[in-house]
């Protein structure tokens, strides 16, 4: 394919040059002459591994060349790539000067252009940036019309400095966000055969991915860093510890825990965390992440009853209480705290559960409830149908075959879902169906 990459530095020699080696014709172009003449002269811009010998190869056998001249690269290519910066400014907010001023001279000179380009934004941008900024932009400069006159689609990189040119041969996965499928198909072919699995997605949900990755990047490396602290303090070795812990591939690195839902609870991780971060404390640790994980969990269950309280229903059906489904553990449950909040705010509050009998309740179970619900025989409900039939809000926090077959469509009830029910996709076009995170 013939590529033109827009912004030659880190991303895009990168993608240039590993683009050229896979024997495409690509043109790089950048408004910076230094780093047009060195990639000219068969030089990268960036100190990589590998990536000076790559580029010297593809440059000498012709597959690379660079310009600062958009409308030539724009002439003679199909598809373009780019990768210009989006740097923050100080307030943390994203600068897209640079996206907006390239995608102005792209969107111009495709005015000259007789077959369908393709304009592919590889940058870090937040989700909305390319349907709300830059297509308009494009169309206002081209005259043309997104999806029909050209192509669009966000391909987000993931390149980790220093492997890089590894990375890009042997991606873990790669994301296309496409406006419609020629797009996508035009982004999947640059890559075709390399593995990994490949992502068709809306283009907000491609921004998005990148973000994704890196806040989760950031959080393992702080939670690796607090931890560390907490076992120096403690006298301990890190490493044997965290040797102990990546060993779990089954919980601790899986996709466990990483659907979102409604807030965790149970008897065990709100009292593991309290004690770690009462542990540092004493140490004289400082762990801002670990200290506020509690916290986020909080700001969850507040956000359910928001849901609730912007209804401006009064009688509410809430069905699950416990903190696991199948269970009728109690303790610290986030569906007992939803229902506490209700109660003290003075809903009507009706609870199916059909894992939970008052009278079969025992031990730390039956006084954690009895000091959080005292009234719990008055509120448990022996039937899907008698909360529906009470109910103008219905909190759906059980995946219980019995609730998920009776649960109503369209119909009369507000229904806010804590667990993502099997059929959400479904359920979100209908009227008062609500998504916690979703």
């Amino acid at each position: 394919m013939k590529i033109s990459v827009f912004g030659l530095g880190y991303v895009g020699c990168v993608s240039a040059a590993c683009l050229a080696g896979r024997g495409h014709q690509v043109i790089g172009v950048d408004v910076n002459p230094v780093k047009v003449g060195l990639v000219r002269g068969g030089r990268a811009p960036v100190v990589e591994e590998r990536i000076g010998e790559l580029t010297e190869q593809v440059v000498r056998s012709g597959a690379l060349r660079a310009t600062d001249d958009v409308a030539e690269a724009i002439a003679h290519s199909e598809i373009s790539l780019i990768c210009v910066g989006t740097p923050s400014a100080p307030n943390g907010s994203l600068s897209t000067a640079y996206l907006e001023r390239v995608t102005e001279q792209i969107g111009a000179a495709l005015k000259d252009k007789v077959d369908r380009h393709t304009v592919v934004f590889r940058s870090t941008m937040l989700p909305g940036t390319c349907l709300e900024l830059l297509v308009p932009i494009l169309e206002k400069a081209s005259g043309l019309t997104a999806g029909v006159g050209f192509g669009v689609a966000v391909n987000p990189e993931f390149l980790r400095e220093g492997t890089s040119v590894k990375d890009f041969f042997e991606p873990p996965k790669t994301v296309i966000g496409e406006i419609d499928p020629p797009s996508g198909d035009a982004v999947a072919a640059l890559y075709e055969g390399l593995p990994g699995d490949v992502f068709r997605v809306p283009i907000p949900v491609a921004e998005m991915a990148k973000y994704a990755d890196n806040a989760f990047h950031g959080l393992k490396i702080g939670f690796a860093n607090e931890l560390g602290a907490i076992c120096h303090a403690l006298g301990l070795d890190s490493h044997r510890v965290m040797d102990v812990f990546l060993a779990d591939r089954k919980l601790n690195i899986s996709p466990a825990y990483l659907r979102p839902g409604f807030a965790f609870g149970g008897s065990c991780l709100p009292k593991d965390l309290r004690g770690l971060v009462h542990a540092a404390h004493r140490a004289d640790v400082s762990v801002p992440i670990l200290a506020h994980v509690l916290p986020s969990n909080e700001e969850h269950l507040r956000r359910a009853f928001e849901l609730v309280a912007r209804t401006g229903k009064r009688k509410v059906g809430l069905f699950g209480l416990s903190f696991k489904p199948g269970t009728d553990d109690l303790r610290e449950s986030p569906l007992v705290e939803l229902a506490e909040r209700l109660l003290g705010k003075g809903y009507d509050l009706r609870i199916y559960d059909a894992n939970v009998s008052l009278s079969r309740l025992m031990g730390a179970n039956r006084e954690y409830i009895e000091s959080r619900l005292p009234h719990l025989g008055q509120l448990l409900a022996g039937s899907v149908a008698e909360v529906l039939e009470h109910a103008d809000v219905c909190l759906v926090g059980s995946t219980d075959p019995s609730v998920l077959g009776a649960l109503p469509h369209g119909g009369k009830h507000i229904l806010i879902d804590l667990v993502r029910l099997p059929d959400a996709d479904v359920r979100r076009t209908e009227q008062g169906y609500v998504g916690l995170a979703w």
